[in-house]
């Protein structure tokens, strides 16, 4: 089981879990742009934001391979993330939200069984006559 989101721990992944993300991350469409002028701390910013509000983000990065597989880590250590994917000019970071992952949880529970009111003596025994007179009727 995975521990909780702790700001101070390095995120790993199991191949499984990178792999689901992977998938996940397929339908995205990027929400952070890194231009120009690189890694900078709006870029930062605007990506904790993401990471808070949708967990898993994706991230187009412009410049060299050299340049994204840096700003990839940087990314990660700066944001407490785990880097999923870089493929082409793509980034891919995910990292748990406590507050979506206990809606999550709370989503995935059975809804709760109602109740069936108590009868009372009367209604009992209402009950009870209804059901041997239907079978005296029926013999």
């Amino acid at each position: 089981m995975r521990q909780t989101y702790n700001p101070g721990m390095k995120i790993t992944l199991s191949p499984s879990e990178r792999r689901a993300l992977r998938a996940r991350a397929h339908a995205l469409e990027p929400v952070v742009m890194i231009g120009d002028q690189g890694l900078t701390s709006a870029v930062i910013r605007e990506s904790e934001r993401s990471l808070k509000a949708h967990e898993l983000i994706k991230i187009r990065a412009a410049g060299e391979r050299e340049d994204r597989e840096k700003w990839l880590e940087e990314l990660a250590n700066a944001l407490h993330a785990a880097p999923v994917q870089h493929i082409g000019k793509m980034l891919v970071l995910w990292r748990e939200n406590p507050d979506l992952a206990k809606a999550r949880a709370k989503a995935l529970q059975p809804p709760p069984k109602k109740k069936t009111p108590r009868l009372t003596r009367q209604q009992e025994e209402a009950m009870a006559s209804r059901t041997t007179r239907r079978r005296t009727k029926s013999k």
